[in-house]
């Protein structure tokens, strides 16, 4: 039988490039030929490329991983214009984090707002501008109407938070059909996008939640008793460590995301780890194991690099830590394609550096 495993895709905007480029590279090796996709999970940036690669999977798309370029090549700034808006963006961004330019705050639901927007995007491609239309370019969201609830693998499951209630909330192809509003909550950045409304709730970006959902993948409830993985890669964008200590605005922001997009992650693998600790030590009884289809601890990544090595541990797949070092918190937005085309090209680097290294 082929080893189940569980794809978790980190959150980080435009960064989730990265992760496109990696997916691409385990599909270019046929990673579903060599093993059992029970589950893709994935938050904001991670819950695109989740998305993509899930849909492309249960429609039998060949190559799998080209819907997730052509998503990454439409969201690229590709006329002069867009090259233009993007950059000056991105450049006054960077200006106000220094502490260089004030800082205007104005609410992405309020009338300013919206008017402001249409002006400064005329003469732009709406798939540029508008978030929904560019997925629904890549996605039929009707034909996932039609197909309604899928409990057979792979699951997907997405994260976000609802602000209403507080719940840490997870969208699940299993319990309901996927629905654009579902991507768009989970990628709903409260600076920048406004809630996201379904039905009487309201919800901004899984970074609130879990980033990306991991110890959800174990669980029953979730995914199944039969979809249970054996292995959980994870496709991580925020770095762990950090040489120096921010002293700069910037810097202190940029870490300070980052910190915040690790948080939920590394608790949800302390989660997994005290489990399998338990296995190990053989807390549980065959009977109590048979219920969650798990015979023995599941392989996942090691979460900080100075911990004792133990039996089950497997790495992240992560950027390159040159790459890591030239990223800030602005490039999380940055659609200029020479930044999306060396994500990508870095993701695909790694990917293939991890797959061989779990084959050989």
């Amino acid at each position: 039988m082929k080893t189940r495993i569980a794809i978790a895709c980190q959150g980080g905007g435009g960064q989730a490039a990265f992760t496109a480029g990696a997916l691409k590279a385990l599909f270019e090796n046929n990673i579903q030929d060599k093993f059992e996709i029970v589950s893709l999970s994935g938050t904001s940036g991670g819950a695109i490329c989740a998305a993509l690669t899930w849909y492309a999977l249960k429609k039998g798309d060949n190559p799998v991983w080209q819907r997730l370029m052509d998503f990454w090549t439409d969201n690229t700034a590709q006329t002069y214009q867009e090259r233009i808006f993007n950059d000056f963006a991105i450049k006054t961004l960077e200006l106000v984090s220094k502490g260089i330019l004030p800082q205007f705050n104005i609410s992405p639901s309020s009338p300013q707002f919206t008017r402001w927007m249409s002006f400064a995007t005329v003469g732009l491609r709406s798939r540029f501008t508008n978030f929904q239309e560019l997925l629904e370019a890549h996605i039929d969201f009707q034909e996932l109407a039609a197909w309604g609830v899928q409990p057979n693998p792979p699951i997907l499951l997405l994260g976000a938070c609802n602000i209403l209630t507080g719940k840490l909330w997870k969208f699940n192809s299993s319990h309901e059909p996927m629905k654009v509003e579902h991507i768009l909550a989970s990628c709903a950045i409260p600076n920048i996008f406004g809630a996201v409304e379904i039905g009487k709730d309201a919800y901004w970006d899984g970074i609130f939640s879990d980033n990306p959902p991991t110890d959800e993948l174990i669980k029953p409830y979730y995914v199944g008793i039969e979809n249970i993985p054996q292995e959980i890669w994870v496709i991580k964008l925020n770095p762990t460590r950090r040489d120096t200590i921010p002293v700069e605005v910037d810097d202190i922001l940029d870490r300070r995301n980052e910190l915040e997009g690790n948080i939920s992650l590394f608790q949800n693998l302390i989660n997994i780890e005290t489990i399998n600790d338990l296995f190990l030590q053989g807390a549980f009884k065959d009977e109590f194991l048979e219920q969650f289809y798990c015979k023995e601890p599941i392989k996942i990544p090691k979460s900080f690099a100075e911990k004792e090595d133990k039996p089950y541990y497997i790495p992240f797949i992560e950027m390159s830590e040159d790459l890591q070092k030239s990223l800030n918190y602005e490039s999380k937005l940055d659609r200029n394609p020479e930044n999306i085309k060396r994500l990508i090209e870095d993701g695909e680097k790694q990917g293939k550096k991890f797959l061989e290294a779990r084959l050989s």
